[in-house]
C-alpha cells in the first residue's frame, strides 16, 4: 500500500494543500485546555508583590506593571517580598522585537540567595533571537546543584504558537509539592512530577523576573551574542498573579491547583492540550538528548 508521505510527493497539488491544512492547524494553536487557572486567581498591583532586585535605574513601574531594559551598562531585575513553600506565580509578559540574541528575559523561581553554590530554582526563560528566526521559551528545573560546578539543567524548550513580540501573554509557573506545571495562557505545556526528594525542589523560593545578557550561552549556544547597536532591549510585565504559601504563613495553606478537579494532575483535556503543544512547538527535551548522561537526571 501507498504510503501517505509517497503520495503526497508524488501529486504536488495535494502536498500543498495538506500543508497548508496543517500549517492552518498549527497556526491555530492548541486545543481548549479546558479550564484557566490564572481566572481563580486575582491581579496584585506590581507594589503589592515585587520590589527592585538590581538595576533600579533601569526600571520603570506603573502600579500595575512594571519595564525593565538592558543596555551596555546594566540589566535590571525584580524580586518577590517574601518567600514561598508553593503556590501559583505568573505575569503577562511582551518581549522586544527585532535583534535580541543573547539576551534573556525571564520569570523564575530560586533560593540562590538562601543556598548559594546549592541552590532549587524553576525557570521560564525566553532566549534572545536574531530577526526572522522565533523565540525560544526555555523551562529549567534545577535540584540542589546549579551553581557549584555540577549544573544539572532540566531543559524544555518551546517556539510558541505565536509572536510573542505582539502583544501581552501570560506565562505562569505553578509549584506544588508534588508537581510543577508551566504555563502559557493557561495552556500547560509541561508538567514535572515529584518523583523522589533528590529531583524536586522542596526549599522556599523566592519570585523573580529580570533581563540580563547571557551571551555565552543563550542564542543557538552562543553564536549570535548581544549587539549593543540594538540597545535598548525591553521587557514588559504586567497582570501580575500570585497566589502562594509563604514561608511564615498557616501550616495549613494549600496552593492552587492546576485542574479543575483540584487534584493532583491534569485533566484529561489538559493533557492534550500540552501532548499537542509538545508535539508541534516543543524543540529541546533533555531526557531525549542522547549527549546527556542520564545518570544524573534518574527522573528519565
Amino acid at each position: 500500500m501507498q504510503s501517505l508521505s509517497s503520495f503526497l510527493h508524488m501529486n504536488p497539488l495535494f502536498y500543498l494543500i495538506f500543508s497548508i491544512m496543517v500549517s492552518s492547524s498549527i497556526a491555530q494553536g492548541p486545543p481548549s485546555p479546558g479550564y484557566y487557572p490564572s481566572s481563580k486567581i486575582s491581579r496584585v498591583s506590581f507594589d503589592q508583590a515585587y520590589g527592585n532586585r538590581w538595576g533600579p535605574q533601569h526600571q520603570r513601574v506603573d502600579k500595575d506593571s512594571i519595564t525593565i531594559w538592558l543596555d551596555n551598562n546594566s540589566g535590571s531585575g525584580f524580586k518577590s517580598l517574601h518567600s514561598y513553600r508553593s503556590g501559583y506565580f505568573g505575569a503577562a509578559i511582551k518581549l522586544q522585537p527585532g535583534y535580541t540574541a543573547g539576551v534573556i528575559t525571564s520569570l523564575y523561581l530560586s533560593n540562590n540567595e538562601d543556598h548559594p553554590g546549592n541552590h532549587d530554582e524553576i525557570d521560564i526563560e525566553f532566549l534572545g533571537t536574531t530577526p526572522g528566526k522565533p523565540y525560544t521559551l526555555q523551562t529549567n528545573v534545577y535540584v540542589r546543584g546549579s551553581g557549584d560546578g555540577n549544573i544539572i539543567g532540566r531543559e524544555m524548550r518551546f517556539h510558541l504558537w505565536f509572536d510573542p513580540t505582539q502583544d501581552f501573554h501570560n506565562y505562569a509557573i505553578l509549584w506544588t509539592p508534588s508537581e510543577i506545571v508551566f504555563l502559557v495562557d493557561d495552556v500547560p505545556i509541561r508538567r514535572y512530577p515529584m518523583k523522589s526528594d533528590a529531583t524536586f525542589p522542596l526549599r522556599p523560593m523566592y519570585v523573580y523576573g529580570s533581563i540580563w545578557d547571557a551571551s555565552n550561552w543563550a542564542t543557538e549556544d552562543g553564536r549570535y551574542r548581544a549587539d549593543y547597536n540594538y540597545q535598548p532591549f525591553v521587557g514588559r510585565y504586567t497582570n501580575f498573579k500570585l497566589s502562594g504559601c509563604t514561608v511564615d504563613g498557616p501550616a495549613g495553606c494549600r496552593p492552587p491547583s492546576a485542574s479543575l478537579s483540584g487534584n493532583t494532575g491534569l485533566s484529561r483535556q489538559q493533557y492534550a492540550a500540552m501532548q499537542w503543544v509538545q508535539s508541534n512547538n516543543m524543540v529541546y527535551f533533555y531526557c531525549q538528548d542522547g549527549k546527556r548522561d542520564h545518570t544524573l537526571t534518574p527522573e528519565c
